[in-house]
């Protein structure tokens, strides 16, 4: 036992050991690509002088993510690809501004725990249980590549910094980094729902479309308990936004800036929203049956029942779209409801 413990902790230790030889020499050479890039190669005509990233964020961004990779597969969170490209997205996160990698770790953290919760309650319930959840890069892409989207537009056009949220003076990085949020907190809350909802609620979901009584696992099902969670876990999101921001931000802008609380109130929002669109479009196009053995399917056979929806997308585009319309709406929300608040 003892053997066996200790050669945990050598390999660990030459883990760590590996991720700082990589980690360091890369942003190394990245900054200095960056450097030579802003001092020789761009002419800057028509725009302000180039903004150089610093050797240390060049590290964050390099050493964190990782972190969070190796992590995530040594606990089988996600397979080798879903690591490969969590690595990727959680890069261009924390290159453009630490709020945007908090709400990454944040939902990936707490949705991981959420997954992991009671699996022999699930293994009951959905006939294609997968133990421990392990997304692969599928998954990951159709949770995380908005959020890079929204995060490669705001290193392009604002640069990599943390600003407070102002839609008056600030518009265009405000309304990128309420985009992450609006993507991040409906994967939260959605997860949330989905995986506590369905273990944790004595009574069978809703449909949402007719609100019926459907077994736990439907696609489209909700319930009380489910659609809190949805809400705690986009508030969760706010909350480590929050706090980045106001830690790492240029305390100059706060004196001309809104309250930034409000954002806290806006990831909660999202969370339910965007659970309920998910739960929208899988009560619709997304299919759910029950099997023989009177699990939840989600492809249609003789031997299944039909309970809703149609056999259009699956639950990974369902995720993406959702994501999508969430990394959208919430600006357009936030741009007007700021203000009341």
């Amino acid at each position: 036992m003892d053997s066996l413990r200790n050669e945990r902790i050598k390999e660990d230790h030459i883990l760590n050991v590996l991720l700082c030889a990589i980690s360091i020499p890369l942003s190394m050479s990245m900054w200095i690509i960056n450097l030579i890039y802003s001092k020789f190669i761009s002419d800057n005509d028509g725009f302000d002088e180039p903004v150089v990233i610093s050797p240390a964020r060049w590290l964050a961004s390099c050493l964190i993510p990782l972190v969070i990779a190796v992590y995530g597969y040594k606990k089988k969170s996600v397979d080798l690809s879903g690591a490969l490209l969590g690595l990727l997205i959680a890069f261009i996160l924390t290159l453009s501004n630490y709020s945007f990698l908090a709400a990454l770790f944040t939902f990936f953290i707490t949705s991981s725990k959420a997954t992991k919760l009671r699996p022999h309650l699930k293994r009951k319930i959905e006939s294609d249980f997968k133990e421990g959840g392990q997304r692969n890069w599928i998954q990951v892409l159709c949770n995380g590549g908005m959020g890079a989207q929204l995060s490669l537009l705001y290193l392009l056009d604002v640069g990599a910094s943390e600003r407070p949220i102002d839609f008056v003076k600030d518009y265009r990085a405000s309304w990128l980094t309420i985009g992450i949020l609006g993507v991040f907190a409906c994967c939260n809350g959605d997860t949330w729902a989905s995986e506590l909802g369905t273990v944790f609620s004595n009574t069978d979901p809703l449909l949402v479309t007719s609100f019926k009584k459907v077994p736990k696992g439907t696609n489209g099902g909700i319930s009380v308990f489910g659609t809190i969670c949805s809400a705690v876990g986009g508030f969760l999101i706010g909350i480590s936004q929050y706090l980045v921001i106001l830690y790492f931000s240029d305390s100059t802008l706060w004196m001309y800036a809104p309250p930034q609380w409000p954002i806290i109130l806006f990831g909660a929002l999202g969370g339910f929203l965007g659970s309920l669109i998910d739960s929208l479009l899988g009560a619709t196009i997304q299919y759910s049956g029950l099997d023989k053995d009177g699990k939840i399917v989600t492809h249609s056979s003789l031997s299944v029942k039909h309970i809703s929806g149609r056999n259009i997308l699956d639950n990974h585009s369902v995720n993406l779209i959702s994501t999508v319309i969430m990394g959208l709406l919430m600006p357009t929300l936030c741009k007007y409801l700021w203000p009341i608040i």
